[in-house]
């Protein structure tokens, strides 16, 4: 870890084909919900990809968290609302893929 650096947590989902539209707002409600059952997740946003390039892989919705510490993800990650959103998650989800990294300048 770099002083002054963030620990960033970015999620990317691809939703099963046919999940409706009221489904996919259920999980991105209840993804925004954690950083306030959460408090070790410094900031929080979300977007859905607009990419023209068309590398997606079928990957629409990333979320991008921020820790502070190694030691916040580790609470974050079992953390019973977590687990909680996955179950909510799991029934349209297809596929995910996480990163996370150091800042650096």
């Amino acid at each position: 870890m770099e002083k002054d650096s963030l620990l960033r947590h970015v999620v990317m989902f691809k939703f099963k084909e046919g999940t409706s539209q009221a489904d996919i707002d259920k999980v991105q409600e209840a993804f925004s919900a954690l950083p306030s059952k959460i408090p070790q997740i410094a900031s929080y946003e979300w977007g859905t990809n607009n990419s023209p390039e068309g590398h997606d892989k079928g990957f629409t919705h990333c979320f991008f968290l921020t820790f502070k510490s190694e030691a916040d993800r580790a609470i974050y990650l079992p953390h019973p609302d977590h687990k909680a959103f996955g179950g909510i998650l799991g029934p349209y989800l297809e596929d995910v893929m996480v990163l996370d990294y150091w800042t650096k300048e």
